[in-house]
């Protein structure tokens, strides 16, 4: 009985995770460093993308509805920072920063240059989308490198596993196991990295996409408003 209990505890032991990664190479203890470290900034970034993307469009909504009753640029610029930061209360501000150049350079409003309030607005969007497309790319990134990068540690386990038999001169399972198992954890934590990071990259690039429709509206509904100054 001692002896089955002797030869049955290292062979559990051997399948434990936290035993393999300890008894593991120093590559792929690296690998694998390497890939909980792309996990842990994926999900930082990931959650707070989804918190600047919902205060985005709720601030901008909130915004958009105080434009559309008040219509009186200089009080909607005076109340703009009641809505906290959003990309159409700066797309606003760019936009009634051209208006106030132009009526301070001396022309009249009748005679407003609605093609340069048009490209002010467009800067003052392209700027926001820029901002909100930061750190986007480090999602993508991690998408597409983490599987190669969990491949290389499967490669190098592997390899160690082959080593293992031309030192033993035995290719039995207890010889070649281990060097596979930890080979294997690094393919699984690569693809534990990569599929969210893709899942919310084109979650975020959808939320991305109606903040943009949200900004284009807001810039024809702006000149439109502009328009009738003349």
């Amino acid at each position: 009985m001692k002896h089955l209990l002797l030869s049955v505890a290292p062979t559990s032991r051997n399948g434990d995770f936290v035993y393999l990664i300890q008894n593991a190479s120093t590559v792929v203890k690296l690998v694998l460093l390497l890939l909980l470290a792309f996990s842990i900034i994926s999900w930082a970034i990931i959650i707070f993308k989804l918190m600047e993307y919902s205060r985005a469009r709720k601030n901008g909504g909130k915004f958009l509805d105080f434009f559309r009753k008040n219509k009186n640029f200089s009080e909607i610029h005076a109340a703009r920072g009641l809505y906290g930061n959003n990309p159409l209360g700066e797309i606003f501000r760019f936009g009634y920063r051209e208006i106030s150049q132009q009526a301070g350079s001396g022309q009249k409003l009748e005679k407003l240059d609605l093609d340069s309030l048009h490209r002010a607005l467009l800067r003052a969007s392209t700027r926001e989308i820029t901002r909100l497309e930061r750190l986007n790319g480090f999602l993508a990134t991690c998408a597409s490198a983490t599987p190669f990068i969990g491949l290389f540690g499967t490669v190098w386990g592997i390899m160690t596993s082959f080593q293992q038999i031309g030192i033993q001169m035995n290719a039995n399972l207890a010889t070649v196991a281990p060097g596979i198992a930890e080979a294997l954890i690094a393919t699984a934590l690569g693809l534990f990295a990569a599929i969210p990071a893709v899942v919310f990259y084109n979650l975020l690039l959808n939320k991305l996409k109606v903040l943009i429709a949200m900004m284009e509206d807001f810039i024809l509904e702006f000149l439109n408003l502009s328009e009738k100054l003349r």
